[in-house]
Order: C-alpha cells, then sequence, then structure tokens
C-alpha cells in the first residue's frame, strides 16, 4: 500500500529468507519466546551490487521518462495549487499511512495496538522504500519488533502471510476491475480485454491454491511436501542442506489461518481494501488537483493505471518501486489522455506523499521503538500469557 507498502506484502520476501537460510521454514513455531534479532542476510557484495544495479536502473528510467519533459511548466503546475489543496493531500496521505496499522491490527492474535502497529509497518515500509532488497530486511524487523512484543514466530508468520495474501489478492483482482469498469464507459480495446483476462486468470489460479492448502490437513500437508521439494532442489544448486518439516509446518499454520480467516476474514479483507482505496484517492485528487480532469482521464481510466503501476512493483526491482511506478503512471495517464505536464506533476506529488513521507514518519517510529526495547523491561513487552492461550 506500500506507497509500496511493504509490511502488506511480505510474503516473497520471507519465502526468499528461507531459501537463503537454507534452515526450516519461518512460521515454525519456537515457543512464544520470539525471533532473535540476528537474522541471516545476504552477504556485503550481494548487498552492494543490488545497490548498483538498483541505482544504474533508477538512472535509466528517468533519464529516459524526463528527458522529454519541461520542468518548469511541472513546477507551475504544483505552484498553482492552493493551500487547501495541499492541506487536503497532505490528510488524504496521513489516512493512509493509518490504513496500514488497521491491516496488522486485524491480522495479529492476540489484536496488535494501533501504536505498535504503526511503529512496525512505518518503520518496514521505511527500510523498503530506501534499502535494496528491503522487503527481507523488513520481514526481519517484523518478526524482531513482533519476538519483543511477545509473539512467537508461528502466529507472526500467520499474520504475515494473511496479510500477504489478501495483499495479493488485492493486487490481482484491482486491474481486472478497473479494467470492467473502464468497459463500462466505453472506452475498452482488445488489449485492455485480453490484460483483465490475464489478470482474472491469475486471480482464480492464487484463491486456488490458497483454498486448496486450507482445505484440510491432509492438503496442507501435501503442499509442504511440494514447496519443501522445490525449496531444497535450488538449496541444492547452491550447494546448501534440503529442507525438513515444511509439511508439519504448513499444516500448523493452516489450523491458525483457518481460526483467523473464521473469526476475521470480514475485517481483513475491508481493512486491505481501504488501505488500497485510500492510495489511490491520493493519486486522483492530486491529479484532479493539478487540473488532470475526469474529461481527460476518467476516475476508472486512474483506478486502471494505478492497479498496474502496483502489479508491476510485486517483483521488487527498485527500493519502493522508485523509477518503475513513475514510468508506469506517467506513461499510462498521457496514454489516456492526461497532459504530460499536469500528470507528472501530480505524480511526482502522489509519490512524495506516498514514498517520501513514509521514510520520514518510518525513521522516527524505528528511532523511538529502539530507545522504546532499551528502557522497557522484557516481561513489559510481553502479551499476557492468558491472552496468548486464549487465541
Amino acid at each position: 500500500m506500500t506507497s509500496t507498502n511493504s509490511a502488506a506484502t511480505p510474503r516473497s520476501a520471507a519465502s526468499s529468507s528461507v531459501a537463503a537460510a537454507g534452515a526450516g521454514p519461518p512460521w515454525k513455531d519456537d515457543g512464544d519466546s520470539g525471533l532473535s534479532a540476528e537474522r541471516r542476510r545476504p552477504s556485503r557484495v550481494r548487498q552492494v551490487v543490488k545497490g548498483v544495479l538498483s541505482a544504474v536502473l533508477v538512472v535509466a528510467i528517468f533519464y529516459f521518462l524526463f528527458k522529454k519533459i519541461d520542468f518548469t511548466q511541472v513546477w507551475a503546475e504544483i505552484r498553482g495549487m492552493t493551500g487547501l489543496e495541499l492541506g487536503t493531500l497532505f490528510v488524504l496521505a496521513a489516512w493512509n499511512l493509518l490504513t496500514y496499522a488497521f491491516v496488522w491490527m486485524s491480522v495479529t492474535t492476540p489484536r496488535l495496538s494501533f501504536t505498535r502497529a504503526m511503529v512496525m509497518t512505518q518503520s518496514t515500509t521505511a527500510v523498503s522504500n530506501t534499502v535494496p532488497g528491503g522487503a527481507a530486511i523488513g520481514i526481519g524487523m517484523t518478526y524482531s519488533m513482533f519476538g519483543g512484543w511477545g509473539y512467537s514466530r508461528s502466529r507472526t508468520t500467520t499474520a504475515v502471510m494473511v496479510s500477504g495474501v489478501w495483499n495479493s489478492f488485492i493486487k490481482l483482482g484491482l486491474p481486472v476491475l478497473a479494467l470492467a469498469l473502464v468497459a463500462l464507459q466505453g472506452n475498452a480495446g482488445g488489449g485492455r480485454i485480453a490484460a483483465a483476462l490475464i489478470g482474472l486468470a491469475g486471480l482464480v489460479a492464487a484463491i486456488v491454491v490458497f483454498a486448496l492448502m486450507l482445505r484440510s490437513e491432509e492438503m496442507a500437508r501435501l503442499v509442504g511436501v511440494r514447496a519443501a521439494g522445490v525449496a531444497s532442489r535450488i538449496l541444492q544448486l547452491v550447494g546448501r542442506q534440503p529442507v525438513h518439516g515444511w509439511e508439519l509446518a504448513t499444516v500448523k499454520f493452516r489450523a491458525r489461518t483457518v481460526d483467523l480467516l473464521g473469526h476475521r476474514w470480514i475485517a481483513i479483507t475491508a481493512t486491505s481494501v481501504a488501505s488500497h482505496v485510500s492510495l489511490y484517492l491520493v493519486l486522483l485528487v492530486a491529479l484532479r488537483h493539478v487540473g488532470v480532469s475526469n474529461a481527460e482521464v476518467s476516475w476508472a481510466e486512474v483506478l486502471a493505471v494505478f492497479a498496474f503501476a502496483r502489479l508491476a512493483t510485486v517483483i521488487p526491482f527498485t527500493p519502493g518501486g522508485v523509477g518503475v511506478v513513475e514510468a508506469v503512471l506517467i506513461g499510462g495517464l498521457v496514454a489516456a489522455g492526461g497532459g504530460q505536464a499536469g500528470v507528472t506533476a501530480a505524480v511526482l506529488v502522489y509519490r512524495v506523499l506516498t514514498w517520501g513521507l513514509p521514510i520520514l514518519v518510518g525513521v522516527i517510529a524505528y528511532v523511538w521503538w529502539r530507545r522504546r526495547s532499551a528502557v522497557r523491561s522484557p516481561e513489559a513487552q510481553q502479551p499476557s500469557e492468558a491472552a496468548l492461550h486464549a487465541s
């Protein structure tokens, strides 16, 4: 929602960190002691290489994207916004940040407090938005924070996986919905219909796999066995030992997920949808405030471009989708009929509020968490034992 909401999209990073460690799956329970902060991280050389490649990609994208744009006109469009318009955008951006916390409050058992949810989501989002491979580091921070608050690894992973799955469902479903709305307005071409059908197929496949895993313990065990087989083959290619015990972990994950969804699926769905919608509204309002009218680019077309920009960040080529998101949004909105200067101005304002602002808030949240962790005793940070067992 990340902006690119890493805290809401951690599934692939969690899987990659498992493979890199060559150990058991991250949802394997270790009691209620939480995960040690000493999680394995990519080597320094690998991080440097990723950083260099990301920087080169960002520079290349911005060079080709911006070389024909008159930034004098873009700046004039931004300066033309009134104080009221800037204020409404800031309020929407602030609301967007709050929705991250609501998602995590809905997927945790016992329910995470609003303050802790904000601290965790903003801290991890700041990392994901600035550091190459930041999504995996953000996952490590998530486990570390949850462990300090008394959540076991398995409980943390249930929250991570469910929030990630729901986020993926919405990312796959949004393009289908958006293109259907565009079609109703009479603007559907063959390419758009094909894209909608591909998105629909991906969404259906994802739902089927998830439903099969939750269908029964035997199916969950089979998924664990198959996943372990694939992971082991990949690890053997890099000289690591095969994994073990994933079938037990998936059975346990299934039990906790079924229990969580049985009580909270409405709240999880509502908060996840609200988070994506609030992000879209920041973009839509920014466009309208700089003068890109509905006659130029309709709200449905904005939704369609926004949805495909979200899909473009599924694979994190750059931190926070820097360059990639801007290219998709500006290219798509201009192609839909928006003026280049106005669209560019709106997208830049949108990215400042949904990519830059979370970094600032996240740094503050992280410093606050570190200082609180240093002064509070471990017992004071634990949820009550009765609450943990009652869940």
